[in-house]
């Protein structure tokens, strides 16, 4: 492959030896993939939320998103039943809340958690860069985790600040 009149690239790119695919493995391989930083949230007989790094944009037409939970989260039972959940982008200022929100066991809509109702008496969270309130329209199984597919049916894109970033097990600032 000719990369410029002046350079040529003949070589394969050294790489390790491979080990064979295991939870390790891939937890490895993806602690260095840079992730956006959510949370999504749902209104049960109390409100629910965990932070994620696997949102995804699904589809434009109609507007699509996706991400992963555990079966095991304290979520999940919330987010099994519920026809409504909110996605929250997080802002490099909001640190502390994705930390809350990602620890088992955390009072995620305590005293230190700012938030409101919103559409569909889904939890929103305040400050947040973006957010979304979405109608779930399928959850599919995967392992351990479902894959929830939701259609956005109300939202806020003008939230003020840079994202937050997930990188090597820690929170992260985009760097220019």
């Amino acid at each position: 492959m000719t990369v410029s009149s002046d350079l040529r690239v003949d070589a394969v790119p050294t790489v390790g030896a491979p080990r064979q695919a295991s939870p390790d493995l891939l937890r490895s391989v993806f602690r260095r993939h840079a992730a956006g930083v959510a949370v999504v949230t749902a209104r049960g007989e109390r409100p629910v939320g965990f932070t994620a790094t696997s949102l995804n944009s699904v589809a434009a037409d109609p507007p699509l998103i996706s991400f992963g939970v555990g079966t095991s989260s304290s979520s999940w039972p919330v987010l099994a039943e519920a026809e409504h959940i909110g996605v929250h982008i997080l802002g490099e200022h909001q640190q502390d809340l994705a930390a809350t929100f990602a620890r088992s066991g955390a009072d995620r809509f305590g005293e230190g958690t700012r938030w409101s109702e919103g559409p569909e008496g889904v939890p929103v969270l305040d400050d947040v860069l973006a957010w979304l309130v979405c109608r779930v329209v399928a959850r599919v199984p995967a392992g351990d985790h479902r894959i929830v597919i939701a259609q956005a049916v109300a939202g806020d894109p003008d939230g003020v600040g840079r994202p937050l970033l997930y990188h090597h097990g820690r929170f992260n600032a985009l760097r220019d």
